[in-house]
């Protein structure tokens, strides 16, 4: 099939120009002024945004955790996801400690996903043993196309201790790949836990004051230094305050090449949250959690510089019910929140249009910098001929709110219950397939399995 959309404004990291873009079949063909028809579906985009697919690279479906299973699986997940403008998402697979291997965490996760997609696909890899047959693994897992990775500096079944994050980022970074890491401390954290449970502090209010900033800024810093004596670049995910990003610019004035993602509930709510009467603070437990005012403020204005790299998700999502498992013990609260929808919606109206950050920078976070740090530039990532047709048509002008009766996630609550939007998603393709239209699905599980090169991006 071959489309040609007519008069919009194509969005770049660089620019946004008046152009046409036309397609034929998955790729595009040409982007350009008065682009000739040549047979073509014409659809007039006059008004409206052109940005490359979004790219979201933290998110986890069907991911066992606290004693039960996301809400969302690869079928609902990419569904919104789709909805939401994401075109590609890149969840997190993961080796099971006690002896199991990279592979059977590959293939544990291609079972999960596989068929059952609405937007593109691939995997990060997560680490949790480090022995000689997991290191011999790694080209294993770069032959498959996976190659960025994942460390946890917290949670019993999925860390690793600092002696093996070195070893590992060592290896990784002779291969020419990278590893994103979730910086806390996890001592301290289960220490002041034990306390507050101690001393009958059993609500989710006691989140935050059990995880704090000062706790994550502790971890990356120690992540850090253990990179620079590897000589390794790493990838801190989900950052969330101004103590842990001075860590990172601190060591990128060592000269160290440090990545930073955000995610956008970082970016606009706080931990007074947890507080709400009546168990309503449950809805947002995270880790880490929601942090203050003025750590979003530190985090917007470290977008606006270019000092982070791409806004992700980290979606994962639970039901009331499932929230209601930590009903008595604040540490059992299942962790995570849904995102996977609203992500684009967010960043343009608190973002573009309230002048924080421009709509060529919004294109960066969501679709240029991803595509380059996970190897998939400039296939994704780019309105450019040669690219796949993964295309967004953004309406500017078009207005919404947020809520769980609405969103495709299979949850029955969102963290930005009743956020007003103005702007939002109008269409999408994937690979030149019309999916989304007027903000209706109209084809589900086109997805595929994206095989990905290195990183290429550049400071």
């Amino acid at each position: 099939m071959r489309y040609l959309l007519k008069n919009g404004t194509v969005v770049s990291g660089e620019k946004s120009m008046k152009a046409d873009v036309l397609t034929d079949g998955e790729k595009i063909l040409a982007v350009g002024e008065k682009l000739p028809e040549d047979g073509a579906n014409v659809i007039d985009v006059t008004g409206k945004l052109l940005f490359p697919g979004f790219i979201d690279g933290h998110t986890h479906l069907d991911l066992d955790v606290a004693g039960t299973v996301t809400a969302d699986d690869f079928e609902t997940g990419t569904k919104a996801a789709l909805l939401g403008g994401t075109t590609m998402v890149v969840d997190y697979a993961s080796q099971d400690k006690g002896g199991h291997t990279l592979k059977e965490g590959l293939e544990k996760w291609h079972k999960k996903a596989d068929g059952k997609c609405s937007c593109d696909y691939s995997f990060h890899m997560s680490i949790v043993e480090w022995n000689e047959e997991t290191e011999k693994e790694i080209q294993d897992m770069i032959d498959a196309g996976i190659t960025s990775f994942k460390l946890y500096m917290t949670y019993p079944a999925m860390m690793v201790g600092d002696g093996d994050i070195y070893k590992i980022i060592k290896k990784l970074n002779k291969e020419g790949c990278f590893a994103g890491v979730h910086c806390e401390n996890a001592e301290v954290i289960d220490a002041l836990s034990q306390e507050a449970k101690a001393a009958g502090r059993l609500g989710p209010e006691n989140h935050p004051l059990v995880r704090p900033d000062t706790m994550e800024a502790e971890a990356v810093h120690r992540l850090l230094v253990i990179a620079e004596a590897a000589g390794a670049p790493v990838m801190i995910v989900h950052l969330t305050n101004r103590k842990a990003y001075q860590e990172v610019m601190a060591a990128r004035a060592r000269g160290q090449i440090v990545y930073v993602e955000t995610c956008p509930h970082y970016l606009l709510l706080d931990d007074s949250k947890y507080s709400l009467p009546d168990f309503e603070g449950a809805r947002y437990v995270c880790a880490p959690p929601l942090r203050k005012k003025e750590d979003q403020d530190c985090l917007w204005k470290a977008l606006a510089n270019g000092q982070i790299q791409t806004v992700a998700t980290d979606h994962c999502s639970f039901t009331l019910k499932q929230r209601a498992l930590g009903k008595d013990d604040f540490t059992k609260i299942p962790g995570g929140l849904p995102g996977i929808q609203t992500r684009g919606s967010l960043l343009y109206t608190y973002g573009v249009r309230m002048g924080r950050i421009s709509q060529e920078q919004m294109c960066s976070l969501l679709c240029e910098n991803p595509a380059k740090l996970y190897g998939v530039y400039p296939r994704k990532g780019v309105l450019a001929p040669g690219s796949d047709a993964d295309i967004v048509i953004f309406d500017p002008e078009k207005e919404s709110s947020i809520s769980a009766k609405t969103h495709a996630c299979n949850t029955d609550n969102t963290p930005f219950e009743g956020f007003a939007l103005h702007g939002d998603i109008d269409s999408v393709f994937l690979r030149g397939t019309l999916c989304v239209s007027g903000g209706r699905l109209l084809r589900e599980k086109q997805g595929t399995y994206i095989h990905r090169d290195k990183n290429s991006f550049q400071f």
